[in-house]
């Protein structure tokens, strides 16, 4: 498999699984398939002759950029990619951001270019948050790779904790029908009109009443991430879309 269908297929099943936890039914394999395609762009598929120049050009690159990251060695130990996988994504991420970080503003303009026939920005704000886990503003490839880390190679428990982070918009641990709606309603604006049958306005509260009523079980009004995680490993499509994480670098 070439190193563009190869990120096509890792994007695709990212955001499967990402979307199928607030709402199955309209997930259409784009969204986070979308940065991540201008993320890792194919430009990898050429290799350096030799496992020593390819070391050696590597350790140079990461010293060129303006924001240098942790060197490949710390970053293998850190996640649960080998050395020539990071070195595949380190070359895609540079090629996209070549300062070595993504800003919020170039992030939304990559979702803006996917989904052209809605408005992408908020659902790219809050996942561009998910990835900038010290909140400092700025998305870097240590950033990016750890986050992937979790969603291609983490435990089902990982994931779900990552997934329960994105909804979380205020980071206070729980998550409230108004944090759930303000997602569901930027999934809804970025799809615009390609969601078949077309949603009615009162839709997105519609279905976060549902996965309220699922999965507050004290009904205190607030999901914890027992909450979540508890009610997650108990849905068959859930857990069908987080095995698709699987295997796929």
């Amino acid at each position: 498999m070439d190193t563009r269908r190869r990120v096509l297929t890792i994007s695709a099943r990212v955001d499967a699984a990402l979307s199928s936890v607030g709402h199955p039914s309209i997930v259409h394999g784009r969204g986070v398939r979308a940065c991540l395609m201008r993320l890792l762009p194919c430009a990898a598929a050429k290799s350096p002759s030799g496992a020593g120049q390819s070391n050696v050009e590597d350790e140079l690159e990461l010293s060129a950029v303006r924001h240098r990251p942790e060197g490949l060695g710390q970053l293998e130990a850190q996640t649960r990619f080998s050395r020539k996988e990071l070195q595949i994504l380190y070359r895609g991420f540079k090629n996209e951001c070549p300062s070595g970080v993504v800003n919020e503003e170039t992030f939304k303009d990559i979702y803006a270019q996917f989904f052209p026939q809605g408005d992408a920005s908020t659902y790219a704000h809050f996942l561009f948050n998910a990835f900038d886990t010290d909140h400092n503003g700025s998305v870097s490839f240590e950033d990016f790779v750890m986050g992937l880390s979790i969603l291609l190679r983490g435990t089902i428990q990982e994931k779900l904790k990552w997934a329960f982070n994105l909804y979380d918009i205020n980071k206070d641990g729980y998550i409230t029908k108004e944090e759930m709606l303000d997602i569901m309603k930027a999934i809804y604006d970025m799809m615009g009109k390609c969601t078949y049958p077309v949603l009615k306005e009162e839709t997105p509260r519609q279905h976060v009443e549902v996965f309220f009523q699922k999965m507050d079980k004290n009904k205190d009004g607030v999901v914890t991430i027992d909450e979540f995680i508890d009610c997650c490993q108990n849905d068959e499509n859930i857990m069908r879309s987080m095995h698709l994480f699987e295997n796929v670098l």
